[in-house]
């Protein structure tokens, strides 16, 4: 899919390459994205309240204290919202569920019945979301003719389903469609991390978590 979430982009006049409509970033060609113009991503932010025992965790005023899945990233070092690339024929839900259940959730190392059990808890709880963002993203990845671009949802775990998270082991994915390879799995930890003003966050992952705090109404 070679449509922006933005609309409209130049396309340089002498290679006939897309144009970074947010600016020059002193990088041409596709760099390390996989295709020229927009590379399209999901993030899925799954949240919980946080709680000490049973009681909620809250601020000096009262205010509960969010938390939400995130993974730590190989490559960086830095936690990050377990989204993914979507792929040539994917929907967006698709690749919100799948990216969740393979990051975070281990689906790819459990059995056939384990699988369907937690594939069956991933469709309840993505059966509904709120649109954290859609748009351009200030990607370190980003050149002059390719750059990154997201959908953002936010599912509230309001039952607990995923208090208990099984990080995969990281092996290479294969290709995801022809002439693109798909880069190797970058998860190296999984965790519920608590959303606040001084968490450090891959990319712009955390203002796409501010969003979701503001709309919960909870401590930042």
């Amino acid at each position: 899919n070679r449509v922006s979430h933005e609309g409209h982009y130049d396309l340089d006049p002498a290679t006939g390459a897309p144009r970074n409509k947010h600016g020059r970033t002193g990088m041409q060609g596709r760099g390390l994205l996989g295709r020229y113009g927009p590379n399209h991503a999901a993030d899925p932010i799954v949240s919980r309240w946080k709680r000490a025992g049973k009681a909620y965790v809250t601020d000096t005023d009262g205010r509960r204290v969010l938390e939400f899945v995130a993974i730590k990233r190989k490559d960086t070092g830095e936690w990050a919202i377990p989204g993914g690339m979507v792929d040539a024929g994917d929907t967006v839900s698709l690749t919100l569920k799948k990216e969740f259940g393979e990051e975070a959730l281990n689906t790819l190392e459990l059995s056939p019945r384990e699988r369907a059990e937690v594939l069956a808890s991933i469709s309840v709880l993505f059966s509904g979301g709120w649109e954290v963002y859609k748009g351009y993203v200030d990607d370190a990845r980003n050149t002059d003719n390719a750059w990154m671009e997201t959908e953002a949802y936010w599912f509230f775990d309001e039952e607990d389903r995923f208090r208990r998270i099984q990080l995969m082991e990281c092996s290479p994915r294969g290709t995801s469609q022809p002439g693109v390879p798909r880069p190797p799995t970058v998860t190296r930890e999984v965790a519920w991390i608590t959303a606040h003003s001084r968490q450090v966050l891959f990319a712009e992952h955390v203002h796409l978590v501010k969003r979701v705090v503001d709309r919960a109404k909870a401590y930042w």
